[in-house]
């Protein structure tokens, strides 16, 4: 059977056959240019690597294209391996809603880079640009949500994934907002209080959460919103709830997306409070009141259920029944 790995090749390299189809497509209905963000990307990419494409010329626009085209190679490849490996951690979206999600993630993947190295102009994009570029991604995400939903792996087959309560759901909103303030907490705090969790990864939970707690409150500590700091904190929270869904051994789906909410609300919300807080009392004393009600919060988040495993352990089918021998009794 096909694993996780191999499984995240093959949904990526159809999505990204799929994206080229539909926007090749487009070109030859509507006779528009193919898009240089891929080849400026990349261009952009190598000069703020001190590494500048070489040559002049078409030798040098040659070279731009074929660094974008790879560029993209590289992103649909590996959002259709995240994707897979989400499917195996237990996040299992609905077929529209997975290709929606992916698709998005693949655009996000495509477009923030550009948007931090300061090319592509998109702010300036009508609705049709915007819907132009949508279309393919979208395709792409359907292409990957069909494979990887087509192609289970062993251990999927064997671990069923019951639908997620609201307490669970509302528990890892929680957390996240937990981690928004602290990141760590996230992966640690679920490790920390499972019961069959080993001792040397509840020793590493501990010392990243405590090195956070102590680099919180440097001086030099980059913004919470910044881009090295806010995927982290988003990251974080995703993760907690994807380990609390594996503990109540439900769809992690649903208590993702509500780390992963929980985290913005708690990373703006904790910005919220420290600038409050400035003029109010010393830096140090709000942010140890922060770190309370992180810690706090993600206790009243873990502790319930701790007692259940966080290991994936398959589920034994029971053994046929066995037919009796003909010509003996009956």
């Amino acid at each position: 059977m096909t694993g996780t790995f191999a499984r995240g090749l093959i949904a990526g390299a159809a999505g990204t056959t799929a994206l080229s189809a539909v926007t090749y497509l487009d070109m030859a209905l509507h006779g528009g240019p193919a898009s240089t963000l891929p080849a400026e990307t990349a261009d952009a990419l190598a000069a703020a690597a001190g590494r500048p494409v070489s040559g002049r010329g078409d030798a040098r626009e040659a070279r731009r294209t074929g660094l974008g085209a790879l560029t993209g190679v590289v992103n649909g490849l590996g959002v259709g391996l995240l994707a897979s490996l989400a499917r195996g951690a237990g996040v299992r979206f609905p077929g529209p809603v997975g290709a929606v999600v992916t698709g998005a993630a693949s655009m996000a993947a495509a477009d923030l880079p550009a948007a931090a190295l300061g090319v592509g102009g998109r702010r300036g994009w009508a609705a049709a640009a915007w819907a132009g570029d949508a279309v393919p991604h979208l395709a792409y995400g359907t292409a990957v949500q069909a494979v990887i939903s087509s192609l289970p792996t062993p251990a999927e087959r064997a671990l069923p994934r019951q639908k997620a309560r609201a307490g669970l759901v509302g528990r890892s909103l929680l957390l996240g907002v937990a981690a928004g303030s602290r990141s760590s907490l996230g992966l640690a705090a679920p490790t920390l209080t499972a019961r069959d969790t080993g001792a040397l990864k509840k020793l590493w939970s501990l010392t990243s959460l405590t090195a956070e707690l102590v680099a919180d409150k440097q001086p030099d500590a980059p913004p919470r919103t910044s881009g090295a700091g806010l995927p982290v904190r988003l990251a974080g929270g995703a993760c907690g709830g994807g380990l609390l869904a594996r503990r109540a051994g439900a769809n992690a789906a649903l208590p993702t997306v509500a780390g992963l909410a929980g985290a913005a609300v708690g990373t703006w919300g904790g910005l919220g409070w420290r600038r409050w807080a400035a003029d109010r009392m010393p830096a140090g004393e709000a942010a140890l009141l922060e770190d309370g009600v992180a810690i706090v919060l993600s206790l009243v988040a873990c502790l319930p259920g701790r007692r259940r495993s966080t290991r994936l352990s398959r589920v034994r089918l029971p053994d046929p029944p066995s037919r009796p021998t003909p010509g003996r009794g009956r």
